[in-house]
């Protein structure tokens, strides 16, 4: 089957699943992300690690100082905040990833990605079988997410990383429980923008999104689309947020708002860019639109 038939077949696929489990609004947009999005360049899902995967897959350590000294700092970590940043005609620098969906990977069918092994120890096999050499940017970044995928996960975390949408479906009913209906969240950019990183004003009292558990799913580089799932039983809210950047750009875009954070690797960006004591409450992200979550939908 060529990847253009698997890619139009999932696309189906993904809208009969989240139909059947949510009220199917916006169903069609978060398909067409999910299937035509790939590699993250910032890695925000894990909180036990700080690193990084660059576009072309490399793995490099963040690099933060100060907020005074803005001018040194690697501007993709800007998407954290606290709470109180949420008042109505705030303003705040932000950078929302944009990718080029053409280039990214696609979702396998589950029986073909079941049938390629997803190891550590098979990664010699692997670069193998996508023609990768070991010291390659591709082989770097499969070794990056395969040491991702197979760390322990922190104290009250369950994660998984699906290699195909009836596995990320799955994993999140487990989760939930199999009768529960959910529904989709995502970044939704509603003007067409070239700009990364600008100033955003949030228009209008966030949207809180009730979340008595929650799913978040990251996409991470690798040959084929995986996403990197995870759910912590510690309180988190979720918003939804309207924001205006200076140039005119409209975004809607999600947040996590984590209210423990004391089980996170004291040298997790978050707190570098805010400027806070590690395990302080209350730290807060966006969601690249390439990233989602998912809620119990009531």
């Amino acid at each position: 089957m060529s990847m253009k038939s698997v890619s139009f077949s999932f696309h189906l696929l993904l809208l009969l699943l989240l139909v059947m489990h949510g009220d199917g609004s916006g169903t069609e947009e978060m398909a067409d992300d999910l299937i035509s999005k790939g590699n993250s360049v910032l890695r925000l899902h894990s909180m036990a690690h700080d690193r990084q995967t660059e576009d072309d897959g490399t793995t490099v350590q963040s690099r933060v100082d100060p907020l005074s000294h803005m001018d040194h700092m690697d501007l993709s970590v800007m998407v954290f905040f606290t709470l109180k940043d949420l008042e109505v005609g705030n303003s705040m620098p932000i950078y929302f990833r944009k990718k080029d969906s053409s280039k990214s990977p696609r979702f396998l069918p589950r029986q073909e990605a079941d049938s390629i092994a997803f190891s550590l120890k098979e990664l010699p096999n692997l670069l193998r079988l996508f023609s990768f050499s070991r010291d390659s940017p591709q082989a770097k970044a499969m070794e990056a997410t395969l040491r991702e995928c197979e760390s322990q996960a922190i104290k009250g975390e369950t994660k998984f990383c699906a290699t195909s949408l009836e596995s990320m479906l799955e994993f999140t009913s487990s989760i939930f429980g199999s009768n529960t209906r959910f529904k989709t969240l995502a970044t939704e950019h509603l003007t067409k923008s070239s700009t990364l990183f600008q100033n955003y004003t949030v228009l209008t009292t966030p949207e809180e999104i009730p979340a008595p558990m929650m799913v978040a799913c990251h996409t991470v580089p690798y040959p084929y689309a995986v996403l990197y799932c995870h759910s912590q039983v510690t309180e988190n809210r979720v918003f939804k947020v309207s924001l205006d950047g200076e140039n005119g750009d409209k975004v809607t875009a999600v947040a996590v708002c984590h209210k423990d954070t004391t089980q996170w690797n004291r040298n997790h960006v978050s707190f570098r860019v805010l400027g806070i004591e590690p395990g302080t409450p209350g730290v807060c992200h966006f969601f690249p639109a390439d990233n989602f979550v998912l809620v119990p939908d009531p």
